[in-house]
């Protein structure tokens, strides 16, 4: 039998240190697999942004983001309140997916770096599905639930 087909690199988390957050113009929103109805438009206009965990020249997970003064329950609230980065208080995650393992929470941690660096914003909030998967994601990583709407939750992540 041989045995070095089945070797296994226990290194298997070292990619995640040379991962980067990269600010995106386009992707398959069929890989969405919570808002694929949104087109590549509505997530990069009025406010709206999309960031990519790269490594290697792949995009492991993507987020998508609005810049907001207020926290938004629907997809219609979050487009009619999003505002230019730099005028708002709050930014929103409304959808979130990884390709690979480690890169949700990976890209999570370096969005909320982002946040810190360069919008000066104490907190992120999210805009997120009410599933159990969500849910447990966001808690799972530090979250803490603020409002459970008709068919949306919202979590706050702290930046600091």
């Amino acid at each position: 039998m041989n045995l070095n087909k089945y070797k296994y690199n226990f290194n298997f988390f070292n990619w995640i240190k040379k991962a980067e957050l990269v600010e995106l113009q386009e992707i398959n929103i069929q890989d969405d697999p919570i808002r694929p109805d949104l087109s590549n438009e509505f997530r990069t206009s009025n406010g709206r942004k999309m960031f990519g965990l790269k490594f290697n020249a792949e995009i492991e997970g993507v987020v998508c983001i609005a810049f907001t003064n207020e926290i938004p329950s629907t997809i219609k609230e979050l487009e009619l309140m999003s505002i230019e980065e730099g005028e708002s208080k709050i930014a929103i995650a409304y959808t979130l997916w990884s390709l690979k393992k480690g890169a949700g929470k990976k890209i999570m941690k370096e969005l909320l770096r982002y946040m810190k660096e360069k919008n000066h914003l104490d907190s992120v909030m999210t805009l997120s599905p009410l599933t159990p998967m969500a849910t447990h994601y966001h808690i799972r990583n530090g979250a803490k639930l603020i409002k459970i709407n008709p068919t949306s939750q919202n979590f706050q992540y702290s930046v600091g």
